[in-house]
């Protein structure tokens, strides 16, 4: 189960979709599932200038979990995730996960519960700025 698990980080440097698909890349694998969560211009019909992330300390941990969970499905052959902390700019990747399976069906489900797990159950805190100022934090899970 946890070999499947090839890539899993929290870092302050850029991401890269390259080095994730490199990580899950399987012979085995006949599908494979990427999502790349980037920031976006605006949230709420307000426009965001840019945003950083904050992680607890044990964020990486809480990651682990929620990856070995994904993987206790035998049928994902490997998983990969990297969120990113510190200040980020519009269009800048915030999250990359991915999971290679042996067909497409389980790979899609696998990334979905991989982005939705992480994003509820990992403390890692979004704290958005306003062009017009105002900032707020979002998603403490």
């Amino acid at each position: 189960m946890t070999e499947a698990i090839r890539l899993l980080d929290i870092r302050d440097s850029a991401l890269s979709s390259d080095e994730v698909l490199a990580a899950i890349s399987d012979p085995a694998a006949g599908g494979t599932a990427l999502f790349i969560g980037t920031v976006r211009n605006h949230d709420h019909d307000r426009p965001v200038d840019e945003l950083s992330y904050e992680a607890h300390p044990d964020a990486l941990q809480h990651l682990r979990k929620v990856a070995e969970r994904v993987c206790e499905n035998p049928a994902v052959i490997a998983l990969a995730a990297v969120h990113r902390t510190g200040v980020l700019e519009i269009g800048d990747a915030a999250v990359i996960v991915a999971v290679a399976a042996a067909h497409r069906d389980v790979a899609f489900a696998a990334c979905r519960r991989l982005i939705d797990d992480l994003k509820a159950e990992v403390p890692i805190w979004k704290h958005q700025h306003f062009t017009d100022g105002a900032s707020e934090w979002v998603g403490a899970c």
